[in-house]
């Protein structure tokens, strides 16, 4: 596999986008607040390609981050380099500056700042250590509120549903500012109650779902919504970009000649079920497979899955390469010839995406989305989560069967150019803007 040099994840302008992109009308370009957790982000890349793309759209957009990005500012690629230099970051200056910005604020709209006192009173209920932490996010929410009066912005948009979602509908309620979410799961859907995510969801103008299993979360959460609330607008990625290479041509042996070559991607935490992919290529190895696996990623988990790998006898064949760059991990997927995610939980993943752009077979877990994007059999293999003995199945027979890896990844590539194609989907997000900002204006 080959990746194409003219790629979004190193130039200034996305490369992928339509020829004709349909802007907003003039008369709807009103100015669009995006808040996120962190901007730009190494493990948030969609961030970046959302926000470039809707303002080619023709919406403005102006980028508040919670919290700085990953990188110093030197050593970002370009394209990050110039949004971080206009993204306003809230905690930047230090906790004495915060404070006396946040006591010049409450002082100056004192309405405001008891709206915002009001709504954060009614989160956390009984547990003080959670009411304490909405002070500290009503604080945010002056700023952020604060931010967009200064900039004109008149919409307030959020991705995820966790402590940056609370900021924004305390932002909303405190300065009575029009928000909305892009929820993307799975971490609010367990544990609603904490996320106040219902709460959420009913405040919200609209909700942004990125599958029909994030839509029938939030309905299962808030089954009275009006179903005019929400809209699904699946992520993509840069098909242009991420190119298969030729096919190899197919042995007419059966034989394996040599080794089947996995890749996995993902933060070493429980929910990737790293233990779980170890546990199913162990047996492979005993029984002659040959077989290599780069594990990409790092996390609390790692020195756990190096002693297992040691204890089965498997640590010549499993790489730990760590956490990549963006780039740098496309480039390792691009070599696979298999693509694992044995994930417990899950939204809808970006990774598994490329990887099938990239025509890369792939093997994950029945779980929320995974089965909108993979056909069992057909694009790729399905297997239930935890079940080491099914994932061991199906990862040996896509290293015994390199004509229907070859099949298999080809439907990949036909799955994510028809349906993941980061400019339609982009185009599709730029209509529900077009759609919604009318609306308020009519």
């Amino acid at each position: 596999m080959v990746l194409n040099q003219a790629s979004p994840y190193t130039e200034p302008t996305l490369q992928n986008s339509s020829p004709n992109p349909a802007p907003l009308p003039s008369a709807l370009r009103l100015r669009v607040a995006y808040l996120l957790s962190r901007y730009p982000a190494i493990s948030h890349t969609f961030f970046l390609k959302e926000v470039l793309g809707m303002r080619e759209r023709g919406l403005d957009v102006a980028v508040a981050s919670i919290n700085s990005p990953d990188l110093s500012l030197k050593d970002l690629p370009a394209v990050e380099a110039a949004e971080a230099r206009t993204t306003y970051y809230i905690k930047s200056g230090g906790m004495v500056s915060i404070a006396f910005r946040v006591l010049s604020i409450a002082t100056a709209n004192p309405f405001v700042a008891l709206r915002g006192l009001r709504a954060a009173l009614t989160l956390g209920e009984f547990d003080l250590k959670a009411r304490a932490f909405t002070l500290f996010y009503l604080a945010e929410a002056l700023l952020v509120g604060n931010w967009m009066r200064r900039n004109a912005l008149s919409h307030l948009h959020v991705h995820f549903g966790g402590p940056v979602a609370t900021v924004g509908m305390l932002t909303a309620q405190a300065w009575r500012i029009p928000w909305s979410v892009t929820l993307h799961g799975p971490d609010e859907f367990f544990d609603q109650e904490a996320f106040y995510l219902r709460q959420k969801i009913k405040s919200a103008s609209f909700v942004i779902c990125i599958s029909d299993f994030c839509r029938s979360q939030v309905l299962r959460i808030v089954p009275e919504l009006p179903e005019s609330r929400t809209e699904v607008v699946r992520l993509g990625v840069d098909c242009a970009s991420l190119q298969p290479s030729d096919p190899s041509p197919t042995p007419a042996s059966p034989a394996i000649a040599c080794p089947v070559h996995f890749v996995c991607t993902g933060r070493m935490v429980p929910a990737k079920a790293h233990r779980i992919l170890i546990q199913a290529l162990a047996p492979l190895v005993a029984s002659g497979v040959p077989l290599t696996c780069s594990l990409i990623g790092d996390g609390p988990e790692r020195p756990f899955l190096e002693s297992e790998c040691r204890r089965l006898g498997i640590s010549d064949q499993v790489r730990f390469l760590g956490a990549q760059a963006h780039h740098a991990a496309l480039a390792e997927v691009a070599c696979a010839d298999v693509f694992v995610l044995a994930s417990f939980a899950e939204g809808l993943p970006v990774a598994l995406m490329e990887a099938m752009a990239l025509g890369v077979p792939c093997v994950s877990t029945t779980i929320a989305a995974i089965p909108e994007l993979i056909q069992n059999g057909e694009n790729g293999l399905l297997v239930p989560p935890a079940n080491s003995a099914a994932l061991q199945s199906a990862l040996e027979r896509l290293a015994l069967d390199p004509e229907f890896r070859r099949q298999l990844g080809a439907n990949a590539r036909a799955t994510a150019e028809a349906q993941y194609n980061l400019a339609t989907n982009l185009n599709q997000l730029s209509d529900t803007w077009s759609r919604r900002l009318s609306n308020r204006q009519s």
